[in-house]
């Protein structure tokens, strides 16, 4: 039997620009979860699904699905998410969607039903760009979420995260009910951007994903003694913002000894004026490491720096769990049948692990997952500027559509 219709790419990608126009523009991307935007463009994807007799249904959590009848279940799922980070890219999660989208518009129009159901599904709040939580419907349905570890949530407006959800239909206390679904799916792939510069630089359009990077993030504290700047001489200061800096240096030097990424995002002194030593710092450090063992070292050695640094100060440190999760492998043959199909519709046998979160790790908790990556030029992404050369849409589009063919057929 042959693998299946053919996924229309050139019909795929100016469905992303329609996107792009409605919800987007110049600035970039305002998908941002829980919004009016972002209500915007489901609504355009419920259109389109309108067009092939489909009818998206929203469960516990907020994640829309929509299910094809197929020969058998339980159903594979394809899909990603809508919603983005403000001002960023047009093409970060919206591909992945508009790709399952053209999965079914393939079999839809097709002359037989596919080997097995055959669904899409767009996660809820992937990015966690408003309240900080990432992947909040994907990890709702894994049921690795705690609602009441994120109740007390607000955003920059001061807006609780409890009332953003009602105002989209979603009670926080009922998301686990997004766990019902798990025993409908047989397995899960979902196709991104790479959002970083591998692929570009080796010249690759398509590659399969073998697993996401785990991640440590810690808010690292200092306190010193504010004083002033002009009377407290230089060996009497306890300077937390000092001890702050020489540590997040140390935490650059800590993600290249292992091999990972190491990021302090965010550096915050207390009382931040010119006229005054910081008697407080705080940092944010971001850790990720595809290998467990190894991530665990580098919190590690982030701690004993921060502790030496504060020694060397005459500061007191402490150190607070922000949010973590262990690096999460893809399913072996599902990682080798993605590899396959890159190599036919790319001519690429590039098989990388993602330091980028998404929601497929959720989803790995429960089904077999797989991931494609197609290049981001420049390395770019949550900006404006994030773009694919079409050709590498193109030929990751395709490939994507022949590893999901292939796996209805399993």
């Amino acid at each position: 039997m042959s693998d299946g219709p053919a996924v229309e790419a050139a019909r795929v990608v100016a469905d992303l620009h329609e996107l792009d126009r409605r919800t987007g523009g110049p600035g970039g991307a305002q998908r941002l979860c829980w919004t009016e935007v972002w209500r915007e463009a489901r609504a355009m994807l419920a259109d389109l699904l309108g067009e092939i007799d489909l009818e998206p249904e929203r469960d516990a959590a907020g994640n829309l699905w929509v299910f094809l009848k197929g020969e058998r279940e339980p159903a594979l799922v394809v899909g990603s998410h809508v919603d983005s980070v403000p001002d960023g890219g047009w093409l970060d999660g919206a591909l992945g969607v508009m790709a399952a989208l053209g999965v079914l518009r393939a079999w839809a129009g097709s002359d037989r039903r596919p080997p097995r159901s055959l669904a899409l599904v767009d996660w809820a709040d992937e990015e966690g760009a408003r309240f900080g939580r990432s992947l909040f419907g994907s990890s709702a349905f894994s049921g690795s979420l705690d609602p009441e570890g994120v109740r007390g949530l607000r955003d920059a407006e001061g807006i609780s995260i409890v009332d953003a959800l009602a105002e989209n239909g979603v009670d926080l206390g009922d998301a686990l009910g997004a766990t019902s679904r798990q025993d409908r799916i047989a397995a899960y792939l979902e196709l991104h951007i790479e959002q970083g510069p591998v692929l570009e630089a080796e010249g690759v359009q398509a590659a399969a994903v073998s697993g996401c990077a785990g991640v440590q993030r810690h808010r690292f504290r200092f306190r010193g003694q504010s004083s002033h700047a002009g009377t407290t001489p230089m060996d009497r200061r306890r300077d937390a913002g000092l001890a702050a800096a020489q540590v997040a240096l140390r935490v650059e030097e800590v993600g290249a000894q292992h091999g990972g990424m190491a990021t302090t995002g965010s550096i915050v002194l207390f009382p931040g004026i010119p006229t005054a030593v910081a008697g407080e710092a705080e940092l944010l450090v971001d850790l990720r490491h595809p290998d467990a063992g190894e991530l665990a070292a580098m919190l590690a050695d982030a701690r004993a720096a921060a502790e030496a640094a504060a020694s060397r100060r005459g500061c007191e440190f402490e150190a607070e769990s922000v949010w973590a999760i262990e690096p999460i492998p893809f399913d072996a043959e599902l990682v080798a049948m993605a590899s396959d199909a890159c190599r036919e519709a790319a001519d690429s046998d590039r098989v990388l692990a993602s330091g980028a979160l998404h929601d497929a790790a959720e989803v790995a908790r429960v089904a077999p997952t797989a991931m494609v990556f197609c290049p981001s030029i420049g390395g770019i992404s949550h900006a404006s500027e994030e773009d694919t050369a079409e050709p590498d849409l193109i030929a990751a589009i395709e490939a994507f559509g022949l590893l999901a063919n292939r796996v209805l057929s399993t």
